[in-house]
């Protein structure tokens, strides 16, 4: 679904990501894994068209991302689920929800709501300001907004950081029922590795910008995890 060929990026003069090249099949879930500042982040926002690529190709369902800008990904099916979740918290849950329906082809004017079925402390909340949610909600509601557009590739940055251990579990089995019945592709960006191992059908793993490792979840070896996962 998604090829990445010769990826380079740089950060001023800091050269972060290194000829990266990498496949993310359709209709699995792929955990892009490392330690803290290897350049996950900083692959995403590649993707998204966030960060422009200082070289390389990148091609989604078989057409050329490389220029078009980050508005122009989302209405092929791209949802993005930022580090931080990046929720707009003076505005209402609903107002959050309905700022992506702007992406979707079909000019849809609800909110799906399969939505609401899947996170019915959403449909709850409705008119509650995002900011008074908890972290947990407002993940909840991160990942609502982006499956707004109707996509069929997720991108999830970090989506269990700071949550608490009951919406993480949760979390989790939303991204396998997404991937069950709606076919999404999932790219998961995750520290937490029992969560990576129940999610994920496939990892790769980055060091210092560059692809160390790869392959399906059950080959993620111990030796592998102590030498670029462990801290």
């Amino acid at each position: 679904m998604l090829a990445i060929s010769g990826l380079n990026q740089f950060y001023g003069e800091s050269h972060t990501l290194w000829d990266l090249d990498v496949e993310i099949p359709q209709g699995q879930c792929t955990c892009v894994m490392g330690r803290n500042g290897v350049g996950k982040t900083t692959l995403m926002q590649c993707i998204m068209g966030l960060l422009p690529l200082r070289s390389g190709s990148l091609s989604y369902q078989g057409q050329d991302l490389a220029r078009l800008t980050a508005e122009r990904r989302a209405p092929l099916g791209i949802g993005y689920v930022p580090q931080g979740r990046q929720i707009f918290p003076l505005l209402t849950v609903e107002e959050n929800l309905r700022i992506g329906l702007a992406a979707r082809p079909d000019r849809a004017k609800q909110v799906p709501g399969y939505i609401f079925e899947l996170f019915p402390v959403l449909k709850e909340m409705l008119g509650r300001r995002g900011g008074d949610l908890s972290g947990g909600q407002q993940q909840q509601l991160a990942i609502g907004r982006a499956l707004v557009i109707d996509p069929k590739l997720l991108i999830l940055d970090e989506p269990t950081e700071g949550i608490q251990p009951n919406i993480v579990h949760e979390i989790g089995d939303i991204i396998r029922r997404l991937m069950t019945d709606l076919n999404l592709t999932v790219i998961l960006v995750e520290q937490k590795l029992p969560f990576a191992r129940r999610v994920a059908d496939r990892f790769i793993i980055l060091d210092r910008g560059r692809l160390m490792a790869s392959g399906a979840m059950p080959d993620l070896t111990e030796d592998l995890v102590k030498q670029y996962l462990t801290v």
